[in-house]
């Protein structure tokens, strides 16, 4: 894992808790967006939580960087900013995960578990400011007759998807089994033509498949 903010004493919180965590590792840090790309480039690590405000080149920069190269990073976007200016830019460049600071301390190792795991989990609050931002209003461009083949279960694990819910939120939610939301998923992803969850949510609201949530 790589921590990038350029904040050292929040860098040592989050080694000196990470670390205790098992399967974790801090593989390196790093105080800027341009320093991040260097160290991925150099460590390879599975996943980074990286700060959006940093000197020189910023985090939605970075992510940018990253993805140019081709990299497998899963990126956690990890700062104390929620606006629409910064929120929809770093969902744009491909962040797996975007949380506040103030997130507690169990919730975020789950996020980077389920990260490495290929899912992508919201702040609940970015969740909602996420639908806001990009829902089309009353529903325009809906999609009910299933234009891209979802079934009614799928949409329902998509609308949950869209609300931030990890896999088991959703299985118990929906009342199934966490192996079988896995495989909703994945069909919901393929038939999306996306990679992940939060390119998932971003492509249902810009379609109108998932309107806005009360």
């Amino acid at each position: 894992m790589l921590l990038a903010d350029d904040h050292a004493v929040v860098r040592e919180g989050l080694r000196a808790f990470l670390e205790l965590q098992d399967g974790m590792e801090v593989a390196g840090e790093a105080a800027d967006g341009a320093a991040a790309v260097d160290a991925v480039a150099q460590l390879a690590p599975d996943v980074v939580l990286m700060d959006l405000v940093m000197p020189g080149l910023d985090g939605v920069g970075a992510m940018r960087e990253l993805r140019r190269r081709g990299s497998a990073a899963r990126v956690i976007v990890l700062t104390s900013f929620a606006d629409d200016e910064r929120l929809l830019p770093a969902i744009r460049a491909g962040a797996a995960g975007y949380l506040l600071k103030n997130v507690e301390p169990s919730e975020l190792a789950r996020a980077i578990r389920a990260a490495h795991a290929g899912e992508a989990l919201l702040d609940p609050v970015v969740a909602a400011r996420l639908v806001d931002a990009l829902a089309t209003p009353s529903g325009e461009g809906r999609d009910d007759a299933g234009h891209d083949g979802l079934t009614a279960r799928e949409r329902e694990v998509l609308e949950l998807i869209v609300a931030g819910e990890s896999n088991k939120r959703i299985a118990r939610a929906l009342g199934i089994s966490e192996k079988t939301v896995k495989t909703h998923v994945g069909h919901v992803l393929a038939k999306l033509g996306v990679t992940d969850r939060t390119q998932a949510a971003v492509h249902a609201l810009q379609s109108g498949l998932v309107g806005r949530r009360s």
